[in-house]
């Protein structure tokens, strides 16, 4: 195999949510720059390879991102193949699109394997289907983290007519409830937090926009957790708990 980097994402955390394609990109590692994230159990596809923790969480000790580009450029340069494992999506959220471009501006092959994000897996495991005909026409991902600390437009996000599913969010509940509620969405909007998505250690809260702070609170809600805000959060095991007009709209379709 010659050298090569391959993004690949791990998914959310259920290693039998891992893609073929990445289970295939493992086996021909020589070396896996590996994030925080990822499940150790996946790891089982690259029996052969050095691994190498490469963490980066909010709030605790990270590995720089100067230093993982150096890394993953020595070992090509020594005709290794490099597998830099994320967990979800290498380009939602996991900075994939900025470490290819980095590479490919030095001349080293990239190949993008992509995962299940958390925002997906996450709602499915609890029943909640992103998009719901007659409810939901749409999904949009957004992360409630910025590099320059700079707002979203919470007003279009407000009036779109989108489920929103947030990422890195917990510790931005209450901007995130107000902004949305200024923009327009109604207080009693319903929302689903949901921590550790498709791991055996998921947890899910249902509350709504305007209690979903305290509500988190008193759930002692911790990252990584994605907010699922929209009329389909209700769904699953409260699918009763959904407004009537759209649910009939969407059983009547």
């Amino acid at each position: 195999m010659s050298a090569k980097v391959w993004l690949v994402g791990a998914g959310p955390g259920d290693p039998e949510l891992l893609t073929l394609k990445a289970v295939r990109a493992l086996g021909e590692a020589d070396v896996v720059l590996i994030d925080d994230l990822v499940n150790p159990a996946v790891l089982e596809h690259c029996p052969r390879a050095r691994v190498i923790a490469v963490g980066k969480r909010g709030g605790c000790r990270s590995t720089p991102q100067a230093f993982i580009h150096r890394l993953m450029l020595r070992y090509t340069r020594h005709g290794k193949c490099v597998v830099r494992l994320k967990g979800g999506d290498p380009c939602i959220f996991g900075r994939g699109g900025e470490e290819a471009q980095w590479l490919q501006e030095r001349g080293v092959e990239v190949e993008l394997v992509n995962g299940i994000t958390a925002g997906l897996a996450g709602a499915t495991q609890c029943g909640i289907p992103l998009t719901l005909r007659g409810v939901a026409r749409g999904v949009t991902l957004l992360t409630a983290h910025t590099q320059d600390d700079s707002s979203l437009n919470w007003q279009a996000l407000a009036q779109s007519g989108t489920t929103l599913v947030i990422y890195m969010g917990v510790a931005k509940l209450d901007e995130i409830r107000e902004q949305l509620i200024a923009g327009g969405l109604a207080p009693h909007t319903p929302v689903a937090m949901i921590e550790n998505a498709s791991l055996p250690a998921q947890r899910l809260c249902r509350s709504d926009l305007h209690a979903m702070q305290d509500d988190a609170h008193a759930f002692q809600l911790k990252s990584p957790a994605i907010l699922v805000v929209g009329e389909v959060a209700a769904c699953g095991a409260q699918l009763p708990a959904l407004s009537e007009a759209p649910l009939a709209a969407a059983l009547s379709a």
